[in-house]
């Protein structure tokens, strides 16, 4: 059902009338998914059906090859399209399988556990649209099934942008393309792969809370947390970090079917977590009824979707491109903003996208925010500036929240991602200032920072943070810490004039502010490719106060094919990069 937008200026409904509205509604009626609140009780309906690109299957479904091939040859090389589409497949089994995924395409189990679901076959990822290199194979997605792959092993060739999560493999994993051509970077949470992992060419890697049968090498940087059967920490070479747990992590909410009831399952928060939350039966968590969320369909105002959330629902994005002209805000707790098949928000004037309070508990999952072509100077802003409730109990966190400058059509952003609230998680993100596609210059797509932590007790696993012109990633916050980052400098910075930062070379990819005391990071790197003047000097990848409660642990800068050189990896200790050799300088521990 369409809701037509509130008049402007009458959007935001005080909160005591928006959550009598809700409690009234729950008194007079408690609806079923599928159907609306009654229009006299509240004036955005809850749950309703998915729209037309969320394409549902069930064992028995004719031609569901025929289908998947379908969208796969319209995403394969739409890298800047506008399509988007979630492949769910009910629980049972589903023989002679192969779902190659393209751009903007999700594919999942609609079972509570990945087993519900099994292929008997693959989900598969390549890049001959690329010419064999899986380095653009961004912006797709597979969770919540089981795989038995025709010939042993599954192909995941991919780069950012792409998680595997809450996946069983009953065979082995391949995560370079045909042939080995290039990968660069990954992420694997939640899962189970009965055989070995194989990276080959991938440059790098982030695997948390899973069990994996074997790792086969690696190239840069492989960083594993809570991992069962992860290899033993031998960084530098071979280049594996390795930590036992993680200290904090909550998996992503994911959508599923109770009988023929859809819901929306919030795993519980695990502290020390090793293993899948999932291989001891039923996992732990919240199951929310569809219809305690607003669908929220393309053509709905940001106006539609805050008075939702006043209300009290919840918000399930389905596939599309969702253009805003404020602010979505969520500042009530535990509220989750799911969306599927890459579901994308774009701020047309230069408001933010997204904006939440400084609450317990809110789930951002499953976005791609787009810059829009008015300078924002936040993209999405978690908690208020100078937030200080602790949220430790239950923190708000980003999984799988992708932010993109660029590249699909101008955009400008000041700072990407703010996080002023304590104790947040942001667990895998890809914040990207384009470096190719359309409206892409040093001044044409303008961002000076990717990620800004001010908020303390902050935990990122898994932050992919690139060609900023300025700090890709700033921390202000105290007792920060991080479980891998992947980074590239600029490619396009003109000179080296450009980016002079005071009496330093360039700005560091990862700074910690000098008035900080504790923080720690592992396994974290950063690369250079200046290929419009190659011979800029970066000073260093990694800039922190020296100070005993801040360390680092395996840190490495990379010259890709000698486009500019570090002078040393974090202030002024380590080995410069040399010459053309794409060889990293590294540091195994700081200070």
């Amino acid at each position: 059902m369409h809701v037509p937008p509130t008049p402007a200026g009458g959007y935001r409904r005080s909160r005591v009338l928006g959550l009598a509205a809700f409690a009234l509604s729950l008194i007079m009626a408690v609806p079923t998914a599928g159907t609306a609140f009654g229009e006299e009780a509240a004036a955005v309906p809850g749950g309703g059906d998915l729209g037309p690109n969320v394409l549902v299957f069930d064992p028995s479904t004719p031609g569901i090859q025929a289908k998947v091939d379908e969208i796969f040859k319209k995403q394969e090389s739409a890298q800047f399209g506008s399509d988007r589409y979630a492949l769910m497949f009910k629980p049972g089994t589903y023989d002679n399988i192969n779902a190659q995924l393209g751009f903007y395409t999700s594919i999942a189990g609609l079972g509570l556990n990945p087993d519900d679901t099994t292929f008997n076959g693959d989900v598969t990822v390549d890049a001959g649209w690329f010419n064999g290199n899986a380095t653009q194979n961004f912006w797709r997605s597979a969770e919540n099934l089981a795989l038995k792959p025709v010939n042993g092993t599954n192909r995941w060739a991919v780069s950012q942008a792409a998680p595997f999560r809450r996946m069983h493999v009953k065979g082995g994993l391949n995560l370079a393309p045909d042939g080995y051509g290039w990968a660069s970077g990954g992420y694997i949470a939640d899962s189970r792969i009965d055989g070995t992992v194989s990276p080959y060419s991938q440059q790098q890697w982030y695997t948390r809370d899973s069990a994996i049968g074997g790792w086969g090498n690696g190239v840069w940087n492989m960083t594993f947390s809570g991992v069962e059967g992860a290899p033993a920490q031998s960084f530098p070479q071979p280049p594996y970090t390795t930590l036992e747990t993680t200290p904090v992590s909550r998996e992503k909410p994911f959508l599923y079917l109770d009988g023929a009831d859809y819901k929306v399952f919030v795993p519980a928060k695990r502290t020390g977590a090793r293993g899948t939350s999932w291989d001891n039966g039923t996992p732990q968590g919240e199951s929310i009824p569809l219809d305690r969320f607003y669908v929220v369909k393309p053509g709905a105002s940001a106006a539609t979707i805050n008075e939702a959330v006043d209300q009290g629902l919840h918000l399930l994005f389905t596939p599309g491109v969702y253009h805003i002209d404020r602010p979505i805000e969520i500042d009530r707790p535990d509220t989750v903003a799911l969306g599927l098949g890459l579901a994308t928000i774009i701020p047309d004037n230069g408001v933010s996208a997204i904006k939440v309070g400084d609450v317990d508990g809110v789930k951002l999952a499953g976005l791609l925010i787009d810059a829009g072509p008015v300078n924002s100077e936040t993209l999405v802003e978690v908690g208020p500036d100078n937030a200080s409730a602790d949220h430790s109990a239950n923190p708000t966190s980003l999984q799988d929240v992708f932010v993109r400058i660029g590249g699909a059509g101008p955009g400008r952003a000041t700072t990407s991602i703010v996080v002023n609230s304590d104790d947040t998680i942001i667990d895998h993100t890809w914040v990207w200032r384009a470096d190719h596609g359309e409206g892409v210059g040093w001044e044409t797509n303008r961002a000076d920072y990717g990620v800004h932590v001010k908020g303390d007790d902050v935990l990122a696993t898994g932050l992919f943070v690139e060609h900023f012109n300025k700090y890709d990633v700033r921390w202000s916050g105290e007792r920060g810490r991080t479980i891998f980052f992947q980074n590239e400098k600029a490619y396009d910075a003109p000179n080296q004039a450009a980016i002079q930062n005071g009496d330093i070379k360039g700005y560091a990819a990862y700074k910690v502010d000098d008035s900080v005391t504790t923080h720690e990071g592992w396994g974290m790197g950063s690369y250079c490719y200046f290929n419009v003047d190659p011979t800029i000097r970066q000073q260093h990848g990694f800039q922190a106060p020296v100070k005993p409660g801040v360390k680092f642990h395996d840190l490495l800068v990379v010259s890709l094919g000698g486009k500019g050189q570090y002078e040393h990896v974090i202030n002024d200790t380590g080995s410069p990069t040399s010459g053309s050799d794409t060889v990293p300088s590294q540091v195994v521990s700081f200070p």
